[in-house]
């Protein structure tokens, strides 16, 4: 079989990335009757490209304003991009989240808004509830971050300390009807935690909120506690008659990206095995597709090589060391002290928004000689996987996957690509 196998993981990433991109998925469906006024807000890695295709296609009036993530902005002629900090909230997310609600306020029964939704909008359009302030939510989210509290975790609690999210932006937009459009980031697709949920109804309690921030030990300040503690804390509940006129729409979803691969990866010849979206510690995760890896290599099971381990979802990291990375350089670089040069295994793992965490790559690639080499250069894997030096550890393999921001997201793509056996061939 002749390929470049690393050439195939980046086809394969591209190919995941561009399945879910707002160009390709959102226009569809927008309502077929696009000649009224309407007003448009947005919230995510994939707003400002969102953004740009409701204006492309709406032929009514269109204005509005969106929040993205500084470096992921697109221009638009008649709706407003702002962008903010993620994964940690700062004043210009607080900022133009004040600006949301106000434009929003005040509507009527005629009025049309189009909320266009992605991943990474919890922390963008950060506007906190009364007497809790912005330092307060930095900082607690810096703990969650650091503490490996799984995205629905941290989407909890940050739906009880905000003004904006948990249904709370549909409740201001009321009686106007609310279109929601989004593109899932987390496992299992749920509305109520892409982007801690704005408008739709929320089932989670302020009291879970507690347990969660008793559960991984982070401080709070005693305004916080008892902002929780408080009934005014909890968020919108199914069955609020202020929901009725909201719809959620989900236009794109990790199975999509996953799907579209393995298609591309059957093309190839490689036969796909897609494990879906997977959560976890990303150095756990890594290890048990080593095991299947292993597997296949010396077994043909669960599948025969040529083949290629696709999975999604987004992991954790517990942050215990000093050293640069993300939760996919952290895979990798697990993935890479597990198999310790197993021949004939390639592996790709990326952020299809581009960004790895807070680097500044998508993600990295590893092939069976990256232990040996970075042996050679000194670099022990366990080592660094103990200092969390992911990042560190594929960018002195000249190995990281830099892509500038994508403007879309689907959360991690992850490809393990087993080349037949030599024995196999003959």
């Amino acid at each position: 079989m002749s390929v470049d196998p690393q050439q195939l993981l980046r086809e394969l990433f591209a190919t995941a990335i561009d399945a879910a991109h707002p160009q390709q998925v959102l226009e569809a469906h927008l309502p077929s009757d696009r000649s009224a006024r309407v007003i448009v807000i947005g919230a995510g890695k994939a707003a400002a490209a969102m953004a740009q295709v409701v204006e492309r296609c709406w032929q009514g009036e269109v204005s509005g304003l969106v929040v993205t993530r500084y470096g992921h902005g697109a221009p638009c002629e008649k709706i407003e991009v702002v962008e903010a900090a993620h994964p940690v909230p700062d004043a210009a997310g607080l900022a133009v989240a004040k600006r949301v609600l106000e434009l929003v306020s005040n509507l009527s029964e005629d009025d049309r808004v189009i909320f266009l939704l992605s991943g990474g909008g919890s922390a963008l359009l950060a506007l906190p509830a009364a007497g809790i302030t912005l330092a307060d939510k930095q900082s607690i989210n810096k703990a969650l971050l650091k503490s490996g509290a799984t995205i629905g975790e941290m989407n909890c609690v940050r739906k009880h300390l905000s003004a904006i999210k948990g249904g709370r932006l549909a409740k201001a937009c009321w009686p106007a009807t609310v279109y929601t459009y989004a593109i899932s980031d987390v496992p299992g697709d749920l509305a109520t935690v892409i982007a801690s949920g704005p408008t739709v109804a929320d089932p989670s309690t302020s009291a879970q909120a507690l347990a969660i921030l008793q559960r991984y030990a982070i401080d709070v300040p005693a305004t916080v506690r008892n902002w929780l503690q408080s009934a005014e804390s909890e968020t919108v509940k199914p069955g609020d008659p202020s929901l009725a006129r909201s719809h959620f729409q989900l236009i794109a979803r990790p199975q999509q990206s996953l799907q579209a691969a393995a298609v591309k990866a059957r093309q190839a010849g490689f036969s796909p095995l897609i494990l879906g979206d997977l959560e976890g510690e990303s150095r756990e995760v890594a290890k048990v597709h080593a095991g299947i890896a292993r597997q296949v290599v010396l077994h043909g099971q669960p599948l025969a090589a040529p083949c290629v381990i696709l999975s999604g979802g987004e992991t954790t990291v517990t942050v215990r060391g000093n050293g640069r990375g993300g939760r996919n350089a952290e895979f990798l670089l697990s993935l890479t002290d597990s198999l310790k040069g197993l021949p004939g295994v390639y592996a790709l793992a990326g952020d299809t928004d581009g960004i790895d965490g807070s680097e500044d790559n998508a993600g990295a690639i590893m092939t069976p000689d990256s232990y040996a080499r970075a042996a050679a250069l000194g670099l022990n894997a366990s080592d660094e996987l103990d200092n969390n030096n992911g990042y560190g550890y594929f960018a002195a393999l000249d190995a990281l996957i830099v892509t500038e921001p994508t403007r879309t997201n689907v959360n991690d793509f992850r490809a393990i690509l087993i080349l037949e056996s030599p024995e196999h061939d003959a």
